[in-house]
């Protein structure tokens, strides 16, 4: 018996200390993405959505601390996934309430990441569970899974380049469920969104993706609350 609670108590040390270790990772990755506190960013957004076809969009990416973002489309009318909100990583990383789990050593894109999953403690929360793969050397998360009370799961893919101190992507891959797509208030299209069809057997739930491609920042040079509005 002695022996049973030995074992068990060893076993919530070292858990215990895992968790900590990682909550310390998760902290040194947030202090590198808070070292932006706006920015400006031009690029071009590509959406690959069954029920629609879309042009390659010129876009405007306006960002401020710690979770405002506006994508606007230069040419019209963006078909981009509430979702899209998560490309800042602030929804993750600055949750105050949460448990993390260290999971298994993944390659990402030829890089090996520390997996880290996260489990808000708090009901109150939009995300209801993440999965981060990050990059320990460079302190980056590379890819995220992340799953919301209101608008699905999204996977997000990020390749760094010439921002990557600031923690900032060059390129970003979002993919989502396109039944949980809800077309914006206000327009009329020809719209299915799969949700009236039946699966073939071998088919997976419909996914569509956003690809946003950056071609340049303006990092903390501030950015007006009226562009939120």
């Amino acid at each position: 018996m002695k022996r049973i609670i030995f074992l068990w108590v060893a076993a919530f040390i070292v858990n215990t200390a895992m968790g900590q270790d990682v909550k310390a990772l998760l902290q040194k990755v947030k202090a590198k993405y808070d070292k932006v506190n706006d920015y400006t960013a031009s690029g071009t957004l590509k959406t690959n959505v069954t029920f629609m076809k879309a042009p390659v969009a010129n876009i405007k990416i306006y960002y401020k601390r710690p979770d405002r973002i506006k994508i606007k489309n230069e040419n019209g009318v963006s078909f981009i996934p509430k979702g899209s909100v998560n490309i800042n990583m602030n929804n993750v990383l600055g949750l105050n309430n949460f448990e993390a789990v260290e999971g298994a050593t993944e390659t990402v894109n030829g890089i090996s990441c520390k997996v880290v999953k996260i489990f808000p403690v708090s009901d109150e929360e939009n995300i209801t569970r993440a999965t981060l793969y990050i990059d320990e050397k460079q302190l980056l998360v590379i890819k995220s899974v992340i799953s919301t009370r209101e608008n699905g799961t999204y996977e997000l893919l990020m390749t760094y380049k010439k921002y990557a101190a600031y923690g900032l992507p060059d390129k970003v891959e979002l993919t989502f469920n396109t039944r949980d797509y809800k077309l914006p208030k206000g327009l009329s299209i020809d719209y299915d969104n799969g949700t009236n069809k039946q699966p073939a057997a071998n088919e997976k739930n419909n996914k569509g993706k956003v690809e946003i491609t950056y071609t340049s920042y303006e990092i903390n040079k501030g950015v007006s609350d009226d562009v939120f509005k």
